[in-house]
């Protein structure tokens, strides 16, 4: 097969494997008909790149194509472990600072502003640039999220181990499910495996909950839950969480989608605009966010969120497949 190359990044400590050369062209005249292309047609690339012995359980990467919206710099793919996601705020962070870095936007200084499209839409990114001698820094990047809403405010389920349990679902470019670790008894201390089985035990109760979205139905599915400290976002404060989606992955990072959903949750119970917040990951990386301005989305109201955060280079990576190699097409354990 013709190799696969990369560039590796990282936001937060979750990996963005970002693909540059040997992929498949993807059909389809929108962006969601190229995310279900993909699905239907190559996704023995995306099991290749992310599982073993190639990746692992908890590998993202990011696949640029073509947009097909007016305005839009580039336009593009997510795959984790379980299939394509419709958002990905921690891999459009790295893909802000990979889009100046490799000169598929011009550089600008201070700020240098482009749009990537996703499945859930376009999305306003910018990034720090600064220039020393000849040499073009790029920093911090912030993005604005499609708009985001709360979905549904204290609802319950029974799940199956914990009871009756309360808990939102807000959508940031994807929905969540949205509770306090302390609901299911457990903190964000406990063991990583009792946090990912809770969590995943709430997905799978929450999904039985009828969910829509005005523009797209691919997008009305639950990715996953977030546990939360119990602190709701505010000025002066850093909140933690931990973002459980997928097929029982682990985010890293404070999951830039989610942020923006818990902003739209806090802000549908009073925040006010403007308000600059912190949040937090199981590896201590942080995001700021602060809802900008109101937005609605069908008869739903919403807001955009700003979103920001830090992403590096580790390196890169090109990837063959030999024949007659069978576990090299991929596997998961």
């Amino acid at each position: 097969m013709k190799a696969i190359t990369t560039v590796e990044m990282h936001t937060g400590g979750e990996p963005v494997r970002i693909v540059t050369g040997g992929w498949a062209e993807v059909q389809g005249a929108t962006l969601l008909e190229k995310r279900r292309y993909a699905r239907d047609h190559l996704d023995h690339l995306r099991r290749l790149i992310i599982f073993e012995p190639r990746g692992h359980f908890d590998m993202y990467a990011a696949l640029p194509v073509e947009p097909d919206l007016p305005g839009c710099d580039m336009a593009v793919l997510f795959l984790h472990n379980e299939g394509y996601s419709t958002m990905c705020g921690h891999a459009v962070i790295a893909l802000g600072r990979y889009a100046v870095d490799h000169g598929l936007v011009p550089a600008v200084t201070p700020l240098t502003h482009l749009t990537i499209q996703c499945p859930c839409g376009p999305i306003g990114v910018e990034v720090e640039v600064a220039v020393h001698g000849e040499e073009v820094q790029t920093g911090a990047v912030r993005f604005l999220s499609v708009p985001s809403f709360a979905h549904r405010l204290d609802a319950r389920v029974d799940v199956p181990g914990f009871g009756q349990v309360t808990f939102d679902i807000g959508y940031g470019g994807a929905f969540y499910a949205i509770l306090p670790a302390q609901a299911l008894g457990l903190t964000l201390d406990a063991p990583l495996r009792d946090l990912v089985e809770a969590a995943t035990a709430v997905t799978k109760a929450a999904s039985a909950l009828p969910l829509c979205h005005p523009d797209d139905p691919d997008l009305a599915f639950l990715y996953g839950t977030i546990l939360t400290d119990g602190l709701e976002p505010g000025p002066d404060r850093t909140t933690r969480n931990i973002c459980v989606f997928a097929a029982r992955e682990v985010d890293r990072s404070p999951t830039g989608s989610g942020v923006s959903a818990r902003m739209a949750l806090a802000t549908a119970r009073g925040l006010k605009l403007g308000t600059r917040c912190r949040f937090s990951s199981i590896t201590g990386a942080i995001f700021t966010a602060e809802a900008v301005k109101p937005a609605t989305i069908g008869d739903t109201p919403a807001w955009t969120i700003r979103v920001g955060g830090q992403a590096y280079y580790t390196g890169t990576s090109q990837f063959i497949h030999e024949e007659g190699d069978e576990l090299g097409r991929g596997f998961l354990l």
